[in-house]
């Protein structure tokens, strides 16, 4: 299994990018409307992706233990970008949320580098003081002091007053399902529409304006309607398959900072499908998070396909490890204390 875990990941994450790339050009038929050109989404995706292949083939050569040594840069671009959303000029207000900054035609989130600092951070922190995170000081506080300036920044930009409405809304959809509950209603009835065939690829209706953002955040149950239940079964099957394959290369990791950087990596993906899946399934309250790989948005791609390079590298070292000094060191870490 452990020798086919990278093949499968490769496999899974190609499968997922097939769906979204297919998808985006169903679902943003209507950009001819807003931006003169029916193509206009699928272009700018497809440069992004163009990037994200290259970020992720950088993440698979590149040793992992590069991001282990400078980690408090990637900590400290994090922060710098996320107070750059507030900076005029520069940050860029979209739909009442400061999230993003922009260079001319081009926009970034700057959380997508926040989580993989945090990633970066925490497994540092716990690979180096592997013994002294047992005590209470060391385990919690401190660290939680550390990441607090980035979390303090994360929360800084995201808070708006919209997140109550959502959550109320949640409460009962069918009362607020012409403002705050609208996309949660509509992404239901797209799930209706679509039944266990669907409509057929290009026929959805709710991509006509009916659901706001089909082609981000609420693709999902656009893949539903249009492809059915069958299909997006087949999803959730690929991200099961990413997740299982992304535990089996942590858990064969040759040292503890790439046991602890997989693991990180792999939760990020894992929440933000298991969020995404279950806003655009009404499980969960509205939270405006892509799904990983199909979602339309350049960041998250990027980031995404990154993560995807680093769990590529933490495997190829682990296969390219001897043996020999592989069981050394797993016999050393089980002999027992006496």
């Amino acid at each position: 299994m452990y020798r086919k875990s990278a093949y499968f990941l490769f496999l899974a994450v190609l499968g997922l990018l097939v769906i979204g790339i297919v998808m985006l050009f169903s679902t943003s038929a209507f950009a001819k409307d807003s931006h003169g050109d029916p193509y206009f989404f699928l272009k700018h995706q497809s440069l992004w992706l163009g990037v994200g292949l290259a970020v992720c083939i950088a993440g698979a050569v590149i040793d992992y233990h590069f991001w282990q040594r400078t980690w408090w840069i990637w900590l400290a671009v994090a922060t710098i970008t996320l107070i750059f959303c507030f900076v005029p000029h520069l940050g860029m207000r979209i739909n009442g949320s400061r999230r993003w900054i922009g260079f001319g035609p081009i926009g970034f989130q700057p959380s997508e580098i926040a989580k993989l600092a945090a990633v970066f951070f925490l497994a540092w922190w716990f690979a180096r003081y592997e013994n002294a995170t047992k005590h209470p000081l060391f385990g919690f506080p401190i660290l939680l002091g550390l990441l607090g300036i980035i979390g303090g920044s994360v929360i800084f930009v995201a808070a708006t007053h919209s997140r109550m409405e959502r959550l109320i809304a949640f409460t009962d959809l069918e009362r607020y399902k012409q403002d705050a509950g609208l996309q949660q209603m509509q992404a239901l009835i797209a799930w209706g529409s679509g039944g266990m065939e669907g409509l057929g690829l290009g026929n959805g209706r709710q991509k006509m304006l009916y659901l706001p953002y089909a082609h981000t955040d609420f693709i999902f149950p656009m893949i539903g309607e249009e492809l059915g239940l069958r299909i997006s079964l087949l999803v959730v099957f690929l991200f099961v398959v990413v997740i299982v394959c992304g535990i089996v290369i942590a858990l064969h990791a040759k040292d503890r900072f790439g046991l602890l950087t997989a693991s990180g990596v792999i939760c990020l993906l894992a929440l933000q499908a298991a969020v995404n899946i279950g806003v655009t399934t009404s499980l969960l309250p509205n939270k405006g998070l892509p799904l990983p790989f199909i979602s339309y948005g350049g960041s998250n791609l990027v980031a995404c396909l990154f993560g995807v390079g680093l769990l590529l590298n933490i495997y190829r070292q682990a296969v390219l490890e001897p043996a020999n000094k592989k069981h050394t060191s797993l016999q050393v870490r089980m002999t027992p204390r006496i």
